[in-house]
């Protein structure tokens, strides 16, 4: 006979939060589903490493609730009755288990949330949405918070998260250390001859999920050893990783969270974001977990530590967010500067001569990840000095990383990295010069291009095109405060070698391929 179920509740893949009000108690009448379906895996190229920890982590997360006493359907990509896609699965299951109330907890993507909207209004029954109990605010709170100030500024945002909810406080809720913000005291290159500690990295088998996936004929990028994946896969591992960054690497965190080197592509950083993103951990567990940390072993983490990594969880991820939510859909077609070109073929491929994008770019393809200063100072920074379509550089950021999903990729790429919502985001466009690079990386080290030269055959193509961006964009950007220096500066430059700069720069933007 088959079974009934009165409420049907539907589970996202980056939804795998155990502890959910909806885990509390099992009930024998609601039928939890979970869908593997190719409208997620086709949208993007995803990397083969983020396709299958995602498959991994929910069917790990599927198993623990029906150990729980859940009723439980998982649908796999290869199964035959998969419509693949969401809303053709639910509506056939709504009519095969006779279900009179459809539940699911609000998307964080907005094609997603427009999606399961528009099938709700279909329904001929009850349905509700319920929070994902994850994030400090909800969706709407940025934009009431700013609705009465004339500009949106991250940092004042900061600090009121910092004071509503008491992270880093002193008794008069002064901020610990006597500052808000340590920033400053973060920007320090790796020193000649230190060895960070090693990454904690999992064994985890995926073949089974990457023979899936192959099989289906799904397209990716990347590579992948598919009986070692280092990523977490569900909370357990996910915890294991953040005590480990409380140990090993939150004593140095701050300090070289900004550094950069061809020897070692984890560094200090915790790599939690693929844990965090799935919330398979809560942000308020990592931020207390750390402050337990600090409190416990305050000689060992100074306040400078401490506060880098928490300004990027309780600071830049809610912000951005929250920026998401207030600008969606509208914020995904920005492109302030008109920007139309393609993105260079080795974006795919890491095969180029700059040693900065070739490094970033392999360690990206081999572990899907990059730490944000390479994603913005070295392959963001390139694309929006090279004039890249911010569409091409939304399509490879969303694939390539193991972390990125639409609502923390987006306002990333293409407002704080792109500029392409002419200043919402950032005060100013992140560009550098091959200066920066070499201030905080060993790039330059080895590179066939000579980052001290601007005109030459191998002068380093970040100089040449900095100073082209500025001069081809003057009219939107010279008023800016911040950049008055660079337009004097180039004011003052001699006019021969102005000419020579713009001419190599015309030279690399019209071979962007052969770099």
């Amino acid at each position: 006979m088959k079974k009934k179920y009165k409420i049907l509740r539907l589970i996202l893949g980056d939804q795998l939060n155990l502890q959910h009000s909806w885990f509390s108690q099992s009930t024998p009448d609601i039928l939890h589903v979970l869908m593997e379906v190719k409208a997620e895996t086709d949208y993007v190229w995803h990397h083969i490493q983020k396709a299958c920890a995602f498959f991994a982590a929910m069917e790990n997360f599927a198993e623990t609730l029906n150990d729980k006493g859940f009723e439980i359907l998982y649908l796999h990509l290869d199964d035959p009755e998969n419509h693949q896609n969401f809303s053709g699965n639910l509506a056939a299951l709504i009519q095969k288990f006779e279900i009179e109330e459809f539940q699911y907890q609000l998307p964080d993507e907005y094609r997603l949330d427009h999606e399961i909207e528009r099938f709700c209004n279909g329904l001929q029954i009850k349905y509700r949405a319920f929070d994902t109990e994850h994030f400090f605010t909800s969706r709407a709170e940025l934009g009431l918070f700013f609705s009465d100030k004339k500009e949106m500024v991250m940092e004042n945002f900061y600090r009121h998260m910092r004071l509503k909810h008491h992270v880093l406080l002193d008794e008069s809720d002064d901020p610990q250390g006597g500052k808000w913000n340590f920033d400053a005291e973060n920007r320090k290159k790796l020193p000649k001859n230190h060895k960070p500690n090693p990454p904690l990295l999992f064994e985890n088998d995926v073949s089974k999920q990457f023979n899936k996936i192959r099989d289906a004929g799904i397209r990716t990028i990347g590579n992948i050893d598919p009986a070692h994946l280092p990523w977490p896969l569900n909370r357990t591992q996910s915890l294991k990783l953040l005590q480990y960054f409380c140990e090993n690497c939150l004593q140095l965190f701050g300090t070289f969270q900004d550094a950069m080197h061809t020897g070692e592509w984890s560094l200090y950083h915790s790599r939690l974001s693929f844990s965090l993103n799935t919330k398979m951990i809560s942000p308020v567990e990592v931020i207390s977990t750390a402050i337990d940390y600090r409190r416990n072993n305050k000689k060992a983490v100074a306040i400078n530590q401490i506060e880098g990594f928490i300004r990027q969880i309780l600071g830049w991820r809610e912000y951005m967010r929250g920026v998401y939510w207030m600008k969606m859909p509208g914020f995904g077609k920005l492109n302030y500067f008109n920007h139309q070109k393609k993105l260079p073929e080795w974006y795919w491929t890491g095969k180029t001569k700059m040693n900065c994008l070739k490094h970033s770019i392999t360690q990206s393809l081999d572990f899907s990840y990059a730490h944000h200063i390479q994603r913005l100072m070295i392959t963001g920074n390139f694309a929006l000095l090279a004039g890249i379509n911010p569409d091409d550089l939304d399509f490879w950021y969303l694939g390539i990383y193991i972390d990125a999903l639409q609502w923390v990729e987006i306002t990333n790429t293409r407002g704080m990295s792109q500029y392409a919502d002419g200043g919402l985001i950032g005060s100013k466009p992140y560009t550098a010069s091959a200066n920066y690079i070499h201030k905080m990386s060993n790039y330059c080290d080895s590179c066939k291009y000579d980052r001290s030269d601007k005109t030459g055959e191998n002068s380093c193509p970040f100089n040449s095109m900095y100073w082209d961006f500025h001069v081809r964009n003057r009219e939107k950007l010279e008023h800016n405060h911040r950049l008055l220096m660079v337009y004097r500066i180039w004011d003052n430059m001699d006019a021969q070698l102005k000419s020579s700069v713009l001419d190599r720069a015309k030279y690399y933007l019209e071979n962007l391929n052969e770099l």
